[in-house]
Formats: structure tokens, sequence, C-alpha cells
């Protein structure tokens, strides 16, 4: 793993914290410019990264990112932000599967923090619910799920957290099986036919009826 992140408290506090959750630490940076070369050289198998860091703090933790995605395909990539930009996400998250995107404030919850970062770097896609949140107020006025239902939806907002099918029947309560055939609902009535988009259409799904607006 690698973390990079220009708050040397907070970079050396998830080092400490994450070495002890039994993630092995290769290196730590406070800012980006030699972060693609010393991720080309360890091939981790998780970076976390501040979506803005030094010099000018702007997009470089998300310019790099893409720039190891694009060296590294398998990486799994967790980006960190102080607040919600949307259309930073939604560029973030099309990249691929093995994604995450939270808030800072996250890192607190010891526990979902260590569970997000196992869900990226075994390919799964992570997103901050505030960041859904977030996304639907902005589209409420024109809602392209309105074919789904409300169990549909919610199903939905759970996927988009970056749950498995048995994560979101225990948040909602029923079978494993019955997310299922929602999902398939889901991902149908947004135009996700099977076969297509396999590997991040759960993400997409959020993505796409964002977007449709």
């Amino acid at each position: 793993m690698i973390i990079a992140d220009d708050d040397v408290l907070l970079r050396a506090g998830l080092a400490s914290l994450l070495t002890s959750a039994g993630f092995e630490v290769v290196e730590q940076f406070g800012d980006a410019e030699s972060l693609l070369e010393a991720a080309i050289e360890h091939g981790p198998e998780l970076l976390i990264i501040d979506i803005r860091m030094p010099p000018t703090h702007t997009l470089e933790g998300l310019r790099v990112a893409q720039a190891i995605r694009r060296a590294l395909p398998s990486v799994g990539i967790m980006v960190l932000s102080s607040y919600v930009e949307v259309d930073h996400a939604i560029t973030l998250l099309t990249g691929g599967s093995g994604i995450g995107y939270l808030l800072k404030q996250r890192v607190s919850d010891v526990d979902e923090f260590v569970l997000a970062l196992e869900r990226v770097a075994a390919g799964e896609s992570v997103i901050d619910p505030q960041l859904v949140q977030e996304l639907l107020i902005a589209r409420r006025t024109v809602d392209p799920l309105l074919e789904l239902t409300s169990r549909e939806r919610d199903v939905l907002s759970l996927m988009a957290q970056g749950r498995s099918n048995l994560g979101i029947g225990q948040a909602l309560h029923v079978s494993e099986g019955t997310v299922e055939k929602h999902v398939h609902h889901v991902l149908q009535k947004l135009g996700f036919a099977d076969g297509e988009q396999t590997d991040h259409r759960r993400v997409l799904a959020v993505i796409a009826f964002l977007e449709r607006a």
C-alpha cells in the first residue's frame, strides 16, 4: 500500500492504523510528484491518495490517480476528499472497478474504513454515502429513476456505497436472492443489459442516472 496526503499527521496516523489492521505500507508521500514512479516501482495492491495535493492543492491527486490507473489497471485506488466534489468524483469512478471515493471524516470509523479499503483492493467500487445524497439532491427536479420502485431505489443507493448483494440484503432485511432480482431490474431499467460494462455496471448504474438529468 502507498499513502499520499500532504497532512503529515493524517498520513502518519493512517499508516499506523492500517499497519495495525494488517496492511503493509511500503511508501508515504506528502505530494504527488513522485507518486506515479513509486507506484510503478512497487506495484502496490492499494493506493490511498488525497484528491488535492501540493503544489497547487487543486487536482494533483486526481490526475496522478488517473495516471496510475492507466499504468497499473489492477491497482485499487481510494481517493480521500475533505468535502464532496461531484464532478471530480464521477470522473474518477467512471475509470473502472476497484476505485473508492470517501470523505476524510469516514477515517474516524476505523472498522468501516478498513472494510472499504478491503472492498476496493478486491476490485469493488465504494462511494461515500454523502456523495450519493448530494448527487440525488442535485438531480431531484428531473428524476430518470421514476420507473424504479421505492425498494429498487433503496437497493441502488446501497449498491452505490459498494455493498455486496449479501450486505444489501442484511441492510434491508431481505434474502440475497431477492436482492439479486432487484439489482437485475435496476440495471435493466437503466439500460445496462447483461454482459454490458460487466466490471462496474453497479456503479455505472448510479452515474447513468445522474448524467441523464
